[in-house]
């Protein structure tokens, strides 16, 4: 993917454990169980937690929802002190009626953030939420709430499903300018109105500096937000947590997260560009150098800033992928294509049980897969399948190596999964991703490739939302890619001001439950728009 330029219901409390030194290579995501400088954007006041202020506690970092499902979905919030979280809940924006679920504790331990589990929820409704953070010491004390909404996914089919996906955001130093009114997109996609944002990884850039100006090839500046954990690559938990953080100083991301739910996955640079279990580093920029211990630390920030119903399971099975049912039309089965795989290599392997995916969750897709009774099924990957992603001059990062005879390396994985789909007679699959940060529809065929037994399938890319564009990759034949459309920039890290920043947008219809694909570039341009038809094997 594009290297960085440089230039459950609740979390934790505070008394867990701190993250492990060496985390096991297979349980990067165990570090899950286990305040920093003052940040500003203009007028918004928002300020890392102390344990001596006076007031009421504040939640200037908004609110989001994630997981969200016919009856269930997760808030967040994020407090400025030691606070106790509740949510409410009612179907009007006056509250009346309003139902209560008492939240977590918020305190040190998960940098002032939680989550509260939404049990119980009606089917297609809009739901209205306010939390209020109250002072542990005197309930009496509360700051003032902070609102949102979400609509619960339908229980009819006829309802119909419409949502939006993107990724790669603060990348490669294009961070928040306020001449050009910050993260843009995040407003486009809110007026949509979409049922929920799927994105596909690259929520931050962790290796990515961002500096407080950039010198265009045209002369022209771009000017960044910066903050003190921008200001190098992240190594501790605190500068993850300030990554995290940083997308949230955006006045359009807090306004989306208040009315859009997500659904949210995570690649590499929620840790550094291109890691795997198990990588030893050989660059200078870190003094820590075992990216287990990197990785162990960010997925700690991560489930800290992120609303994921399965980051937080007992016993520490903490994971990324899931199922996320929304309705009788759709399934969104969510994939770690990073936690689990193999290292970066040549990728010419003639035997591999591991590759991207880990032997058990690939068996875990294929039961939740042959289970399933939605019309579609996106198979959310952070990487795509076809385009070649090369991870310096021999090794490579994706599932393709640019060998277009039979399946080696990671592509045995993906042949297998794409041989069961046909022989199981699955039908309505799709996939969706981002990571190499332009937008393009492949579409996958037996009879243009090498590998032939599998059913034909679509895979859209959409992207990257807030950081640099780049050329489009080659694409691999093993599994017989066309591309149908393409639109990408002609040289490497063009800016958001250069190159339009692009998201997609699927829409499922109640009544005849065809699947429109929309590519979208920032604007309101609708670059490419693909219907399928329900009920066949692939797609």
């Amino acid at each position: 993917m594009p290297h960085p330029v440089s230039g459950p219901s609740s979390h934790p409390s505070p008394s867990s454990s701190p993250v492990p030194a060496a985390p096991a290579r297979r349980g990067v995501l165990r570090g899950l169980l286990a305040a920093s400088a003052a940040l500003a954007l203009g007028g918004a006041g928002l300020a890392a937690p102390a344990f001596a202020l006076s007031g009421r506690p504040r939640a200037a970092w908004g609110v989001q929802t994630g997981d969200v499902t016919a009856s269930s979905g997760l808030v967040w919030v994020r407090s400025d002190r030691p606070a106790r979280m509740v949510v409410e809940t009612s179907a009007t924006e006056s509250f009346r009626r309003a139902r209560r679920h008492r939240g977590p504790l918020l305190g040190a331990g998960t940098d002032f953030t939680g989550t509260t589990a939404l049990r119980g929820l009606p089917a297609g409704e809009q739901i209205h939420y306010r939390v209020t953070l109250a002072d542990p010491d005197d309930p009496r004390r509360t700051g003032e709430p902070v609102t949102g909404t979400f609509r619960t996914a339908p229980d009819r089919r006829r309802d119909g499903v419409r949502f939006l996906w993107s990724g790669d955001i603060a990348g490669q130093g294009w961070g928040i300018n306020p001449d050009v009114g910050g993260f843009r997109a995040y407003d486009e996609m809110r007026r949509l109105d979409p049922d929920f944002f799927l994105c596909s990884g690259d929520a931050i850039y962790a290796d990515g500096v961002i500096e407080p100006s950039v010198t265009l090839p045209d002369g022209r500046t771009w000017r960044n937000v910066t903050t003190p954990e921008k200001s190098k690559v992240a190594e501790t938990l605190d500068e993850y947590r300030g990554n995290f953080r940083y997308n949230l100083l955006d006045h359009n991301v807090r306004a989306f997260n208040a009315r859009v739910p997500s659904i949210v996955q995570w690649d590499d640079h929620e840790v550094r560009n291109n890691w795997y279990p198990g990588q030893i580093l050989d660059d200078p920029r870190y003094t820590e150098k075992d990216v287990d211990v990197l990785a162990a630390r960010a997925a700690r920030a991560f489930g800290e800033y992120t609303p994921v119903s399965t980051l937080h399971l007992p016993g520490g099975r903490g994971r990324v992928h899931r199922v996320v049912r929304y309705g009788p039309l759709l399934d969104v089965f969510v994939l770690d294509m990073r936690s689990y795989r193999n290292p970066n290599s040549p990728n010419r392997q003639a035997d591999d049980t591991t590759g991207i995916l880990g032997a058990e969750q690939l068996a875990w897709l294929k039961r939740e897969l042959a289970a399933s009774t939605a019309v579609w099924k996106v198979l959310a990957a952070d990487m795509p399948i076809g385009l070649v992603v090369p991870d310096g001059a021999a090794d490579f990062e994706a599932i393709a190596q640019g060998d277009p005879g039979a399946p080696l390396g990671r592509e045995l994985q993906i042949a297998e999964l794409l041989r069961f789909v046909k022989h199981r007679r699955i039908t309505g699959t799709l996939w969706l991703t981002a990571d190499v940060h332009y937008t393009s529809a492949q579409h996958y065929a037996p009879e243009r490739a090498a590998f032939k037994d599998f059913a034909p399938f679509w895979e859209f890319v959409s992207g990257p939302l807030a950081a640099g564009g780049f050329p489009a990759n080659a694409l691999d034949g093993t599994f017989g890619p066309e591309r149908v459309f393409v639109r990408a920039p002609e040289r490497a890290n063009l800016s958001p001001m250069e190159s339009p920043q692009y998201f997609g947008e699927v829409d499922i219809d109640g009544h005849s439950g065809d699947l429109t694909v929309r590519l979208r570039a920032e604007g309101g341009k609708v670059l490419f728009s693909k219907v399928l038809r329900p009920g066949r094997v692939g797609q």
